[in-house]
């Protein structure tokens, strides 16, 4: 029979409603009550493959209007967090060393949930995706690994925040019970709100065609942002309460360490995966994150001083991040697909990626200084002005973007090469890096402008 006769005659064949099972990308049989949708005939020839290689090879529109409407959505939730952390001031004076925890905590929201949100991107291009609620599917693996994670490092934030302390001579600061309870209490809030986003933006890339590389890192990241804030100062009620505060404490700990041993043990393979190479990767990237807290904490007198420095702070931070995780993701799904030969010197593919941000960084930037300077004066929160604001914003901006673009590329190159996910590498080293770059950037930006 000749071959186009055969493919009418296949394609006018009704569709089965009822089929039995498909093999995913995974080599394992999936029942057709996985299915999210009917299968598409046409994604699977080698014209359509060709074509979605070169719609990710090149920076398209749609990928600028995505990413433009991301990072705007990130900017005004991540200053609507920084608006919370400047009316807190009350509380940032009383629990000493709150402020130290901050960047670490908002950073493991983006870091955990990031990274689900980049492995789930490239499932998405490589085909091997499906939206359901199966504890063994691609999506239960993940989110499963992240509460993981979320619980366990939190804990974990909170010992090292106590020990950062200590090495950094800031006292007085709150006890290690305080330090623990509030950071995994605070994180645990948090990761409802950030992991339900998470889920929501990979049904709609399914759904509406969504690009999760584009829009991942910038939600997830900055939306972190506002739900971190608030719920520190909610979980910061429980600090400073004598016993109550120290049994909390513990219990949460013992948990933490349940549910991490549980997970490297697992015989769920991806959930044992994502733990076992996430936990050495998030505990550095933790470390840079409080040294970060650190140079913050220490400026918290001339932060106080010019609230909109508060205000504009999560935003900063975040949209520096946001930027990296996008550049990060694009490259780990290029990588994955063969698209990019994740070489030292960068290809002109990895140059047009790195360009497309770098001139979306500038009014990203300048965007953040605005919002950040419409809150403060429309909530009473002191500012040095808009034009010293966006002074610092920009300076810190610029050098942030240059270090983004180093960052990002050399650390998801080195965990291909390396043989590791850069998925699960390249998000939490870049956001940590940029947290800790990001402050001092900020910092060094204030003093240049004359703010402090």
């Amino acid at each position: 029979m000749p071959w186009r006769e055969l493919e009418v005659r296949l394609s006018d064949r009704p569709f089965d409603p009822a089929p039995r099972s498909v093999l995913s990308g995974e080599g394992r049989s999936v029942p057709a009550a996985e299915w999210s949708r009917p299968p598409d005939r046409r994604s699977s020839t080698l014209v359509d493959m060709s074509s979605a290689s070169r719609s990710l090879s090149v920076v398209s529109t749609t990928d600028t209007r995505q990413r433009i409407v991301a990072l705007v959505i990130g900017v005004v939730a991540a200053s609507a967090g920084g608006l919370v952390l400047a009316a807190a001031d009350g509380t940032l004076t009383d629990l000493p060393g709150l402020l130290l925890l901050v960047p670490g905590a908002i950073a493991l929201r983006g870091n955990v949930f990031g990274a689900m949100g980049s492995r789930l991107g490239t499932a998405v291009h490589t085909g091997t995706f499906r939206l359901s609620g199966r504890v063994d599917g691609v999506v239960g693996q993940n989110l499963l690994g992240a509460s993981v994670l979320t619980l366990a490092l939190s804990a974990l934030l909170g010992l090292m925040a106590r020990g950062t302390a200590i090495v950094f001579g800031i006292a007085p600061t709150m006890g290690v019970a305080d330090f623990v309870v509030v950071s995994t209490v605070g994180g645990l809030l948090a990761s409802v709100v950030v992991g339900a986003v998470s889920l929501g933006l990979a049904a709609g890339s399914v759904r509406f065609g969504w690009d999760l590389d584009n829009v991942t890192a910038p939600l997830v990241s900055t939306l972190g942002d506002l739900a971190t804030v608030p719920a520190l100062v909610v979980a910061a009620t429980l600090a400073d309460r004598s016993g109550l505060t120290e049994a909390v404490g513990g219990i949460l700990g013992l948990v933490a360490v349940v549910a991490l041993v549980a997970a490297w043990r697992t015989s769920l393979v991806d959930v044992r995966r994502i733990v076992r190479q996430s936990v050495p990767v998030l505990v550095a990237a933790g470390l840079l994150d409080l040294v970060a807290g650190v140079t913050i904490e220490k400026r918290l007198d001339d932060l106080l001083a010019a609230e909109a420095l508060l205000v504009v702070l999560p935003a900063f931070l975040g949209t520096a991040g946001a930027l990296g995780g996008i550049l990060s993701s694009r490259l780990s799904t290029q990588f994955h697909l063969g698209l990019d030969d994740a070489t030292p010197l960068p290809s002109r593919s990895s140059f047009r990626e790195a360009r497309s941000l770098g001139l979306l960084a500038v009014p990203v930037f300048a965007f953040c200084a605005v919002v950040a300077q419409w809150a403060s004066v429309a909530t009473g929160q002191t500012t040095p002005g808009l034009g010293d604001l966006m002074a610092v914003v920009l300076l810190a901006g610029v050098a942030a973007t240059v270090l983004v673009v180093v960052v990002a590329y050399y650390t998801t190159m080195a965990a291909f090469r390396f043989g590791l996910d850069p998925d699960t590498y390249g998000i939490p080293v870049v956001l940590s890096t940029l947290d800790l770059a990001g402050a001092f950037a900020l910092i060094l930006a204030m003093v240049a402008v004359g703010v402090v």
